[in-house]
């Protein structure tokens, strides 16, 4: 079954309601997301991961994804796109904050990506999540081009960056990823746009089947 971004937003609504938290939720999507990654590399700590974060809650799934890498011997970048003060969740603020006090992970503070050399065999879009909208702004929009410039693996965290996911449609630009891992349900636009989303992966996220209760 799929779902639409209101759909989903409700379910995460209810189950934090039930007890579950958003940071929970964010912190299963990073593990199992890293998990995935490395399943399908079993050398992953020999490879170079730059990990791309905007300043919202996909930016936040992303942090928790570069810490599980640490934690398999990887030594992750991570990119973040504008500045930590303007971080906008909760969540998203706790997992940036703990990377801070990691030297396992390598940090990179940017409003101008052009400037940045990539050196890469995989890079994570953790850029912008289900709540896009129109045309997409800098500093994002030049590490979209940046990342589909750039011959590597890509893992897109829930949704390719740019991509519509209850239309399915590319309204400017969007991440050419070779695997998408969404959580909980599959989004409604996402089947329409395989291309750009490679390989989907479902994953389950811990939010209770009874916080789906009168939304599906």
């Amino acid at each position: 079954m799929e779902i639409t971004v209101k759909q989903m937003m409700q379910i995460e609504e209810n189950g934090h309601q039930m007890g579950f938290p958003r940071k929970l939720m964010m912190e299963n999507a990073g593990a199992v997301t890293a998990m995935r990654l490395l399943e399908k590399y079993s050398d992953l700590k020999e490879k170079k991961v730059t990990v791309f974060a905007g300043l919202g809650n996909n930016g936040g799934d992303a942090f928790v994804i570069a810490r599980h890498l640490a934690g398999f011997g990887c030594r992750p970048t991570v990119v973040l796109l504008g500045s930590p003060s303007k971080i906008k969740t909760e969540e998203s603020i706790s997992n940036w904050n703990l990377l801070e006090k990691m030297n396992s992970v390598n940090l990179v503070i940017t409003s101008d990506p052009s400037q940045i050399v990539l050196d890469a065999d995989i890079i994570v879009d953790g850029i912008l999540g289900t709540g896009i909208s129109g045309k997409i702004r800098e500093p994002y929009s030049t590490a979209i081009d940046l990342i589909n410039k750039y011959p590597c693996f890509k893992i897109a965290v829930d949704i390719p960056s740019g991509l519509d996911p209850d239309s399915g449609i590319v309204i400017d630009k969007c991440v050419k990823a070779d695997l998408t891992v969404t959580y909980h349900k599959m989004k409604i636009g996402m089947p329409k746009k395989m291309e750009m989303c490679g390989e989907i992966l479902v994953e389950k996220i811990g939010i209770p089947p009874e916080a789906e209760v009168g939304v599906l």
